[in-house]
């Protein structure tokens, strides 16, 4: 059975509420003959305003109170709520500006607004995909488990090394020894080390070499077994590493700009009431 998503909330309760929102407004903005060109100063605009900005107050409320609640059900709701009216929120301070877009304090709380809507949504794409992946990537086993598994694999190759002397052994000490999992921005988020030291060590034992010694030769195809587990167990990690990046790197642009758009939007009332 399909487990339903936040979206598919009490059958799409705050879908049927943002649509009848959007309806109402759309066809008010449509209907509407002002004696000018819409803009947010008609009686019209206005409404739509005023609307939004109730919206918005309500979108940040709605921010807090979930993060706040610990009960299943109802921070779904809640969290469906957030989205329907995120996106009926976006439409209507599009129709109450009239389309009408400038360099002031007016068109910074909208595009203020814009920014912190789409890194809503793109917060929700991640949620509703990255879960999946995780337990798809991770299976039954912890973060740690990895980390327990990789220092197992590097001590059994440590102890195996002094048989390959070189070049090729000298890259198998900086395999163990250099190893990490995380890093940079680009790393964090990616999952990618372009230069892991693992890797370059695994090329290096793919070399053929010119000593016929077949003992060597064996510890070499060892290590490279050894290696070669480490490096998928690596990938593993550096996956679930980059997933948990991922959806604390989205709140850290959407929060900023909730409060942004916040400010900027007590400044576009105190603009519009005081200083027309």
């Amino acid at each position: 059975m399909r487990r339903r998503t936040l979206l598919e909330f009490a059958r799409f309760r705050y879908l049927k509420v943002a649509a009848l929102l959007l309806a109402l407004s759309i066809a008010a903005y449509a209907l509407d003959r002002p004696p000018v060109a819409p803009y947010g100063g008609t009686w019209l605009g206005y409404a739509l305003g005023t609307a939004a900005a109730a919206l918005m107050v309500f979108q940040l409320w709605l921010g807090v109170r979930r993060r706040h609640h610990r009960g299943g059900g109802r921070l779904e709701g809640w969290v469906s709520a957030h989205v329907y009216l995120g996106v009926a929120l976006m439409v209507l301070a599009t129709l109450h500006s009239g389309f009408q877009i400038g360099w002031n304090i007016h068109s910074l709380a909208y595009a203020l607004m814009l920014g912190m809507v789409i890194t809503g949504l793109y917060g929700l794409y991640l949620y509703l995909r990255i879960p999946r992946l995780m337990t798809a990537n991770m299976g039954d086993e912890s973060f740690a488990d990895l980390l327990l598994k990789i220092a197992d694999l590097d001590e059994r190759a440590r102890e195996r090394v002094d048989q390959v002397p070189g070049a090729t052994g000298d890259a198998v000490i900086v395999a163990i020894e250099c190893t990490t999992v995380g890093g940079g921005l680009f790393r964090l988020l990616s999952g990618r080390h372009p230069d892991c030291p693992t890797r370059q060590a695994l090329l290096r034992l793919q070399e053929p070499g010119d000593d016929p010694d077949t003992t060597r030769a064996a510890h070499q195809r060892e290590l490279y077994s050894l290696l070669l587990r480490k490096e998928s167990l690596l990938l593993r990690a550096r996956r679930d590493v980059a997933y948990r990046a991922r959806l604390d790197f989205w709140l850290f642009l959407h929060a900023p700009l909730a409060v942004a758009t916040f400010a900027a939007l007590v400044a576009h009332v105190v603009a519009t009431l005081f200083y027309r």
